[in-house]
This record gives C-alpha cells, sequence and structure tokens, in this order.
C-alpha cells in the first residue's frame, strides 16, 4: 500500500511501512524512512507504482481548468474528492484526485483552504479583486522590465523623467522604478547617479549636489513664509558714523566701525552690530524662521540666507542709512593704545560707506602700512584700528608675526567658469575685523556672566571646541569667554544672544532664562546644522576644484603629502586621496598625472609621476 500525504505545505508520496492508528511509517522513493501523523493522509493508492505516481497526477492537474473547477465549487466547504467526483463525473481514482487536490492546493486566490484536504470556494467579488491584484502585479512586472532593459542601454524612460528625486534622493525600494533602477545598476555595475548621467537624466552636475543637500535639509524650498516684524522703541541717535569692511558679496553686513577723538585726546573706538532681534522677539514669526534655518548656508557662487531678504533689507548696515545697531565703544588711550572702559548703547547710527575687500586691499596692506601711505578713504582710521588689532591681538597671547603664508581661496564662477583665487591669511583687513569681532564677543559674554544672563558659548578645552550655556575659556582664542554675538543677521546663536544683551541693556528680563529648554534645544540644533552646513561648503568648494581642473585642461598637479596617501593639492583647496602614491614622509611634494575626474562622487584619479622636493 502506498500514500499521498501533505508535509512542509507540499504533497509527498511514500510506502506504508507500518500503521499504528495515529500515526504511519512511510518509505519514500529514496529509501529513507520517516514517521507522519495519520491526519497528514490524503490518498492511499496500490496502482501506479510509487515513482510513476506524482509526475502523472501533475499532468492531470496542468489538464484541470483552474475557472472550471470552481464553478463546480458547491457553495459550502468541500473535501478534494467530493469535487473531483463533480468534476470528472464520476467516483475518481486516485491520480484524478490527487490532481484535483494538487490543483486545489496550487490556486489559493480560488479556493481558501479550511483543514486537511478541505476547501471552500472564493466568493465572486473577492475573487475577481484577487484576479485584479495578479494582473495588476503582471503588468507592473512588465512596464519595470522594461524600463530595467531602457535603462541599461542608457535610454532614460519617459515615465521617469519626472521622478528623478524619487530615483536620486529619496528612493522608495517598494516602487518599480527605483526595482528597475537597481536592476539596471546591477546590470551595467554603475551606481543610480553615473547611470542617470549617462542616460543623459542629470543635466548639471552641479545641480546634481545641491539638489540632493536641499531635498534633505529644505525640503520645501529655500522659499520664505511671510515674517511680520514687531515695532520697537525710538532709538537715539549715535553722533558717530559707521563704515563696514566686508566681502563683495556680502549683502547681510552684519558689523561697522567708527572713531571719535575725546578732549583727552583718546580715542572712543566703536564696533556697531546689527540689530535684527529688535524686531524679531522670541517666538515672532521671523525668530521662528531664523530658528528654522540657525545659519546661513555658504557654497561658492551663491548662499542660503537664514533670514528673508525683507527683514535683511531692514537691518543690514548699508551705506547712507540710519540702522539700528548695537554698539560697544571702547575707550582706548592715544599712547598705549590700551583699552581702559567700554560701554554698551543701544542706537540708531548713520553708514556713512561699505569698504569691500576687492578695492580696498590694494590700498590697506602691510607694505602700504609700512610705506605709510594714506592716500585712500579711511586710511587714517584704517591705520589706528590696525595698530588697536596688533595690540588687541598680542594681549590675547598670540604672536604677531605676519610670516604665516596660509591662504584662504576665494571662488568667483561667472557663466558656469569658475575663477579660483587667494588671500594670504592674517592680512590687515582680516587681522582689524577679526580681532574687534574677538573682543566685543569676549566682552559681551563676561558683560551677561556678570549679569546673570544666561548666554550660549564657544569653548575650547584641549582642542575639543564646543557650544555651552556656562562661561568657560576658549583656549584657542586666549579669551576667559567667547559668546558669538556678532553675526546676528547670519547664525541664529548671535541673534539669541543679542536678544539677552538687548534685555540686559534695558533693564528687562531675559528673554531666556536659566535651563530653558529652548536655549538648550538651539545650542544643539545649531551644532550640529553648522557641521552640516559648514560640510555642504567644503563639497560644494571641492566640486568647483575639479571642475576648475577640468576647465583648464590640467593633466599633471603638484600636491605636498600630509600623510600616508592623502595630499594637498598645490594652488587650490583639494586635498584628496592618491593610492598610487609611495612611502613617502610628510611634507614631500611630488607630481600626480591626472587620470580622470568624477563630479558625481568627487573623486579625483591621479598617479604618481615623481617626487618634486623630499621632505624638509
Amino acid at each position: 500500500m502506498n500514500i499521498l500525504y501533505e508535509e512542509d505545505g507540499g504533497f509527498k508520496v511514500g510506502a506504508l511501512f507500518a500503521d499504528n492508528t495515529t500515526s504511519l511509517q512511510v518509505e519514500s522513493i529514496s529509501g529513507k524512512r520517516s514517521k507522519i501523523k495519520a491526519t497528514s493522509v490524503m490518498l492511499r493508492f496500490t496502482a501506479p507504482a510509487l515513482e510513476e505516481f506524482m509526475p502523472q497526477a501533475e499532468a492531470i492537474c496542468a489538464d484541470i481548468d483552474t475557472d472550471f473547477l470552481w464553478e463546480c465549487c458547491p457553495p459550502d466547504e468541500f473535501g478534494f474528492e467530493e469535487l473531483a467526483t463533480e468534476y470528472f463525473g464520476h467516483a475518481p481514482n486516485p491520480l484524478e484526485a490527487a490532481g484535483t487536490l494538487i490543483r486545489l492546493h496550487s490556486a489559493p486566490m480560488y479556493f481558501y483552504k479550511k483543514g486537511k484536504g478541505r476547501y471552500k470556494a472564493a466568493p465572486p467579488e473577492a475573487l475577481k479583486a484577487a484576479l485584479a491584484g495578479v494582473e495588476k502585479k503582471r503588468l507592473l512586472a512588465e512596464q519595470q522590465a522594461r524600463h530595467t532593459e531602457a535603462l541599461s542601454r542608457f535610454e532614460l524612460p519617459e515615465e521617469l523623467a519626472g521622478k528623478l528625486q524619487l530615483l536620486l534622493y529619496k528612493p522608495d525600494r517598494n516602487t518599480i522604478e527605483v526595482k528597475a533602477l537597481e536592476a539596471a545598476c546591477a546590470a551595467t555595475g554603475l551606481s543610480a547617479a553615473h547611470l542617470l548621467h549617462r542616460c543623459g537624466a542629470i543635466t548639471s552636475t552641479q545641480d546634481y549636489h545641491l539638489q540632493r543637500f536641499l531635498t534633505e535639509h529644505f525640503p520645501k524650498g529655500t522659499g520664505f513664509p511671510p515674517v511680520e516684524l514687531a515695532s520697537w522703541d525710538e532709538l537715539p541717535l549715535a553722533e558717530v558714523t559707521a563704515f563696514s569692511i566686508d566681502d563683495a558679496s556680502t549683502t547681510e553686513i552684519d558689523d561697522a566701525f567708527s572713531l571719535e577723538k575725546l578732549d583727552s585726546g583718546d580715542w572712543r573706538i566703536g564696533v556697531h552690530i546689527a540689530a535684527p532681534a529688535l524686531g524679531m522677539p522670541r517666538g515672532s514669526s521671523g525668530d521662528e524662521v531664523a530658528l528654522s534655518r540657525l545659519s546661513t548656508v555658504y557654497m561658492p557662487g551663491g548662499k542660503i540666507t537664514m533670514l528673508p531678504d525683507s527683514v535683511v533689507e531692514v537691518f543690514t548696515l548699508n551705506a547712507d542709512r540710519v540702522c539700528p545697531a548695537l554698539s560697544m565703544y571702547l575707550t582706548v588711550q592715544a599712547g598705549t593704545l590700551e583699552v581702559t572702559a567700554t560701554e554698551s548703547r543701544l542706537e540708531r547710527l548713520h553708514i556713512a560707506a561699505n569698504l569691500r575687500h576687492d578695492t580696498l586691499e590694494p590700498l590697506f596692506n602691510e607694505e602700504t602700512l609700512a610705506a605709510g601711505k594714506l592716500d585712500y578713504a579711511y586710511a587714517p582710521e584704517l591705520t589706528l584700528l590696525w595698530q588697536l588689532a596688533q595690540k588687541l591681538e598680542e594681549k590675547r597671547g598670540k604672536s604677531a608675526d605676519n610670516s604665516n603664508q596660509q591662504v584662504d581661496y576665494t571662488f568667483d564662477i561667472r557663466d558656469d567658469r569658475v575663477t579660483i583665487g587667494t588671500r594670504r591669511r592674517g592680512s590687515p583687513i582680516d587681522k582689524v575685523v577679526s580681532e574687534l569681532m574677538i573682543f566685543v564677543n569676549s566682552e559681551w559674554g563676561k558683560l551677561l556672566a556678570d549679569n546673570n544672563y544666561t548666554a550660549i558659548y564657544r569653548t575650547q578645552n584641549n582642542g575639543k571646541v564646543k557650544m555651552s550655556s556656562v562661561p568657560a575659556p576658549h583656549q584657542g582664542l586666549g579669551v576667559a569667554q567667547y559668546a558669538w554675538s556678532s553675526s546676528p543677521l547670519r547664525r541664529y546663536v548671535d541673534l539669541l544672544n543679542q536678544r539677552q544683551l538687548i534685555a540686559l541693556l534695558r533693564g528687562e528680563e531675559p528673554a531666556y532664562v536659566r535651563n530653558d529648554p529652548m536655549l538648550f534645544a538651539a545650542m544643539r540644533d545649531f551644532d550640529q546644522m553648522y557641521g552640516i552646513y559648514a560640510d555642504f561648503q567644503r563639497d560644494m568648494e571641492r566640486y568647483w576644484c575639479l571642475r576648475w581642473l577640468q576647465q583648464e585642461n590640467v593633466e599633471q598637479i603638484n600636491a605636498q603629502i600630509i600623510r600616508e596617501n592623502l595630499a594637498r593639492v598645490d594652488g587650490i583647496p583639494l586635498i584628496s586621496r592618491f593610492p598610487s602614491l609611495p612611502e613617502l614622509p610628510a611634507g614631500t611634494r611630488v607630481t600626480l598625472a591626472i587620470a580622470g575626474v568624477d563630479l558625481l562622487d568627487l573623486n579625483l584619479d591621479a598617479r604618481y609621476v615623481a617626487t618634486v622636493e623630499a621632505a624638509e
């Protein structure tokens, strides 16, 4: 006697070896013996032979029309042999019964399983819906295959043209478009970005990087909601006029300077900071906008401002305007240039001029200062500020050695062409601005701490920089405390600290009390986003360096090894790894031959050619 039994969701046959009523021992075609439950037995048969049974039963199953079988079903639950009798019109032989059972088991949409060998026909509406779903899946699978085939030929299907953001930046692996792209990437060995670029979908590699950043951090776009500024009391008008020093492209002019000779012969030097906190108190619409961005985002050739133009235009320190300002006045001794007193005021200030780096630097530099040339606007004022900056730098314990040849790089992008320029770091322009900003940020931080007004400080200990609500030394700057307050149009931390300073000067309650959860959240979020924005700026600077190499048809470059295979390229701010570099000491200068530039992955492939100069 042979049996057909169900096991592991399928059907098997075996020769009956022992029948113990509730359990049976069977021997398979291969001779393996096993124990099964009696309830698992579907059929007992003697013919055909064991090895022939399943092939013949499956052949009969293949001939059974599933739709017709479903139509033969009784309305209630039934056994497979009962349905086989109805279907074949006579009592079924073991092969016909087995064929019917296999067909019932293989069509779960048509027949719901109710037990061992027992089924119930699916209701017509449920069957119709299930079949429609299967047909939809079939059509989608065919469409996915067509997309994959087209992409593998580097052709962009029309249906994918409007879904690049989905494919590149937020891929949903449950969609056929993403599945087709992944299959095509596997077939071609290319990444999604490189494959779509080959298909012509990415027309601008610059835009690819920008859109990736915007999709993640500006999903609602870079536009601004309406911002209504709060009104503020009339401020006293300062007796002095001021001038600013900024890059030519700067629109958010945060700081300006003034100088006044006192009757005593000493100087009163004013450092004036734009005061947007006047019109954007905590919780206002302007505050919500600034808090959502936390900082202006910079990149070569553009920026995404923290505040809308309508707000910037009200508070930026543009020339020929009277602007609200938070000012610190330094009383400076004429001979020694020692700062003997400071005073902070909230006032209106006339901005007389906006000096720009590109026109000022050829006139105001170390050479012209050494030669005593004063034949340009604000020359006496700038000279005095330069002398004061040197004094402040010395007081911080920093070296006044100007032999440092480190440079900052500038990117000028016009008509899709980039020009990379250099500015030596620590020039007189840089020092005047940086030293006075360090001074006021340190002094305002001390003023807030002395009056128990909480603020956000930037501290450094053992080389580690962090944000803190508790004043602590910044070892790198050499100051006892440092509270960013000088760029409120561009950094949210500065705007927050400015609110505290204004409240202090007005004798009002602080906008943020100690242990305010909002203050800690802003500090945490700012620190995180400021790092993200800086990484994006570095990536875009790297992109334009690679574009410059292509643009100028550079075939060989010189570079200086930093460590192992990491080297800094001469003339542009580009650091990269070059696996072909031999083991050479740090500082060795080498020549590399450019083998390829990848603007999507931001990679530079270059091969070692020769050593130019050994490390000192």
